[in-house]
């Protein structure tokens, strides 16, 4: 009773779904944050008759044969690279990426990291950091006694003093692009890691070599987008229920069987 375990590979299929849509979910007020979603392929298939197989003595072939599937499989969760909605917060350190590419950050191990997260800080040291304390590549220090912050689209950043009435140029912040950006591995806390199926991160000004440009005062959304996330929800549950449906029907022959005198 083939049915048993094919109907079984559904419903992990769609849970794993279900998840996925719960994950996206959940994220939906990150900054930064791209849906992602759950991809299937059919599993192996069991020849009974192959198509083209000769069925008589004069050479007569089988249009189609018979092919009997044994389920489906998990291939892939892709991330829906899409430009979340700029929101403005006036914040001197919020910054937001119009475009493609990713801040470059520096993990506490050394080792580097991207993030499209722009909600900087200012650390005790002056560093401008993340929110969990990572500090931004290339390293650029405020001074203690600055009035204000000023970055503009190419990342330039100028510190205004009480004392100056033009600004100080203090650091130039890069962008990172990648070929693949779907083939960067999830750190969680809106950070990435390079792959090999990402491709080398290629450090480039923003605005040029097709990365986008950096927008002072604004965040980026997630560019979740709940009514879709919920119609896929409720497509998820069907197919669940439809799977469940199969098992009981199985079960039901297979007790019938059992039955007969």
């Amino acid at each position: 009773m083939r049915a048993l375990k094919i109907a079984a590979t559904g419903m992990s299929a769609q849970q794993m779904r279900v998840e996925t849509i719960a994950n996206n979910l959940a994220n939906m007020n990150t900054t930064g944050y791209n849906a992602r979603r759950a991809e299937f392929s059919d599993l192996h298939y069991q020849q009974a008759s192959r198509p083209g197989t000769v069925s008589a003595s004069d050479g007569t072939l089988l249009p189609t044969g018979v092919q009997l599937g044994l389920g489906v499989r998990p291939a892939a969760v892709s991330v829906h690279l899409a430009q979340g909605a700029l929101a403005a917060t006036g914040n001197d350190l919020d910054l937001a990426i119009e475009g493609r590419g990713y801040l470059e950050v520096t993990l506490p191990s050394g080792r580097t990291a991207y993030t499209r997260d722009g909600s900087l800080k200012r650390s005790g040291e002056g560093l401008i950091v993340t929110s969990d304390g990572h500090a931004v590549a290339p390293e650029i220090v405020i001074p203690s006694d600055v009035r204000s912050i000023s970055v503009n689209a190419a990342g330039e950043v100028y510190a205004y003093f009480d004392d100056a009435a033009e600004g100080q140029i203090l650091g130039q912040f890069d962008l990172a692009g990648f070929t693949n950006a779907k083939g960067l591995e999830a750190l969680g806390g809106n950070l990435f890691a390079e792959t090999e199926a990402s491709g080398p991160a290629l450090l480039s000004t923003p605005g040029e070599d097709g990365l986008g440009m950096l927008r002072q005062g604004y965040l980026e959304s997630s560019s979740v987008d709940a009514v879709r996330e919920v119609t896929e929800l409720i497509e998820a549950q069907r197919g669940y229920e439809m799977n469940a449906k199969v098992i009981s029907a199985a079960d039901q022959m297979m007790a019938a069987t059992t039955q007969v005198r």
